[in-house]
């Protein structure tokens, strides 16, 4: 008798092959049989009508502190995230000695905008090295497997200290003592080692964070340890990443293919379309390509929709934020400074008040009504230019303030609008579309547990298969077995996990059953329910039947069901054998 079977659901197996129907079942938390299934099962999930694809993996996630918390690992839990990567970006909280976990702390809500009271509230640091953080990880029962990843931040910091924290050189003394950190890290089951150098990432002080400006011998250094070893991922928010150095960013590729070819191990970057540069993406997957006959693995990592923040009362961000009439309202709660600022005399108020932009986004955004989207009641992440506030402002005769200011008092105040920073300087999705089919691109950057306050990216899966899969308009869509494929299978290889992305036998129960006549996304919405009560912005999601980890069902109809099957992998797994 099996433990579970899955009846008669589409299978979309995460090879990239055409879907097809069929059973799986699952005994002791593996797949036992794809098919035609015989016989009885504990339990059976009828999928009929329904499609069954491999648990997503998440590449890109911040959830170094939350973790520590948070056993479901929401929102990624409620887009069918299985198994969740995080210390990307040079950013995470080991090693770390006691009187530098105040500045790790700060150093990650500066960078990924989490709530710092929260980190402080809800972390107990229960290590100092980098192991000693694994092991206490490896303790949590978890609602989906996660894997870790060494970040530089915490290693310069914990190495060179002060030096460290203001990047000042690596010594050949401070490049070993770090390359041992690194070294033990991969031994007690890190995934990779992760830097950043794009100055958009800066400390709390304003200063660029620990190894922006790392030189070749300590980044190579601490990559020939990979090498070494004969496992583990190079990643890296490289110079450019945000388009603030196109040229930087094209010679970012000269070293990160001698690196990978010289270490044989693959290295990943954050790679997405830059209103600087529009069409410089498309050059970096051809060097990418080319760099392949040098024996070099560089695969470049993107967003499956545009990246940009959220606007709105809600939200930490908007522009009249500043105006006097609305900083009197401030401290109001939530819903009568709404009822407030929808008074007549309270918006000619506003609306009359000049402020001299002190803050650069502030400007920028004010200066951009034609990048600004209303989100509506159900989000379109790509909407036409005509839908912007300049659009609708141009069409009915009004000013492109009192657009926003209209658009922000709908839905009783929640209404967020959308302005698109990255990967949409063309005004749709085709470059995006391009990306996804590259072979050398992978999926990814939706940062789970960051960016609590203005971007709320890790719906991506969701996005991926309501979007891409079913609704698009404004151009080609993508097959569900492509899209599966780039969230399961791909980013599990590239991550060295290979028991796991495919619905075949031997391979991990981890799936989802979905209904992809109805899967997508809700609106974000900001809730405070973080460690002091901090807030972050949530996005949920419908069509998600069942999500299974391990082969138990965590998840049934968006909600945890109290199996906690996930545990921390520790480093590289193995294929099943055929």
């Amino acid at each position: 008798m099996y433990d579970l079977i899955v009846r008669g659901g589409l299978i979309v197996d995460g090879s990239g092959d055409a879907p097809r129907e069929g059973d799986v079942a699952v005994t002791d938390g593996k797949i036992v049989a794809v098919g035609r299934v015989e016989g009885e099962a504990r339990e059976e999930i009828d999928a009929h009508g329904l499609a069954v694809t491999p648990g997503f993996v998440d590449i890109h996630t911040h959830y170094d502190g939350q973790v520590t918390w948070d056993a479901h690992l929401t929102p990624s839990c409620w887009h069918g995230v299985t198994t969740a990567v995080f210390g990307n970006c040079g950013v995470g909280f080991a090693p770390v000695r006691p009187n530098e976990r105040d500045y790790l702390i700060s150093l990650m809500e500066a960078v990924e905008d989490i709530p710092g009271t929260a980190l402080a509230e809800g972390i107990e640091w229960e290590w100092e090295t980098f192991p000693e953080f694994m092991d206490a990880v490896g303790k949590r029962q978890l609602g989906m497997d996660v894997a870790a990843q060494v970040p530089h931040g915490a290693v310069r910091t914990y190495v060179m200290g002060k030096r460290g924290a203001e990047n000042e050189p690596a010594t050949p003394e401070d490049i070993e003592r770090m390359a041992v950190i690194v070294r033990d890290g991969m031994e007690a089951g890190a995934l990779g080692f992760s830097t950043s150098r794009t100055i958009m990432h800066k400390a709390a002080s304003g200063d660029p964070m620990p190894g922006t400006f790392a030189a070749e011998d300590e980044l190579f250094g601490l990559g020939r340890v990979l090498g070494d070893l004969g496992k583990g991922i190079f990643e890296l928010a490289p110079v450019g990443a945000a388009g603030e150095d196109v040229i930087g960013a094209r010679e970012e590729m000269d070293w990160m293919r001698r690196l990978s070819a010289e270490i044989g191990r693959p290295v990943s970057f954050a790679m997405l379309q830059v209103d600087a540069e529009p069409t410089l993406w498309r050059d970096l997957l051809d060097e990418s390509q080319k760099a392949v006959a040098e024996g070099a693995q560089v695969y470049p990592q993107t967003a499956g929709r545009p990246f940009g923040m959220l606007v709105g009362h809600q939200t930490e961000y908007h522009p009249f934020r500043d105006r006097p009439t609305y900083e009197a309202l401030m401290d109001l709660p939530f819903a009568e400074r709404i009822a407030r600022l929808s008074e007549p005399e309270v918006r000619t108020a506003i609306l009359s008040e000049k402020v001299d932009y002190d803050d650069p986004m502030s400007a920028y955004v004010m200066a951009s009504f034609h990048k600004l989207f209303p989100l509506g009641e159900k989000p379109n992440y790509e909407p036409a230019p005509e839908d912007s506030v300049a659009g609708i402002a141009e069409r009915e005769g009004r000013s492109p303030e009192e657009v926003l200011y209209d658009c922000m008092l709908g839905q009783e105040g929640r209404e967020l609008l959308l302005f698109p920073l990255l990967n949409y300087s063309d005004g749709n999705c085709d470059p995006i579309y391009e990306m996804i089919h590259h072979p050398r691109a992978v999926l990814g950057l939706g940062d789970g547990g960051a960016h609590c306050g203005i971007i709320c990216d890790a719906s991506i899966q969701t996005f991926m298969l309501s979007h891409w899969v079913r609704d698009r308009d404004r151009g080609p869509k993508l097959p569900v077995e492509l899209v599966v494929q780039r969230m399961t299978s791909d980013t599990a290889n590239l991550y060295g996990l290979r028991d796991r992305g495919l619905i075949a036998p031997g391979y991990k129960a981890d799936l989802n059953v979905i209904d992809l006549d109805t899967v997508g996304l809700k609106l974000p919405e900001m809730v405070f329910d973080l460690p002091a009560g901090g807030r972050r912005l949530i996005q949920r999601a419908d069509g998600y039947r069942y999500t299974l980890v391990n082969g138990q069902v965590t998840m049934r109809d968006g909600e945890p069901t109290g199996e906690l099957p996930g545990r921390l992998v520790r480093g590289e797994q193995s294929a099943p054998a055929s």
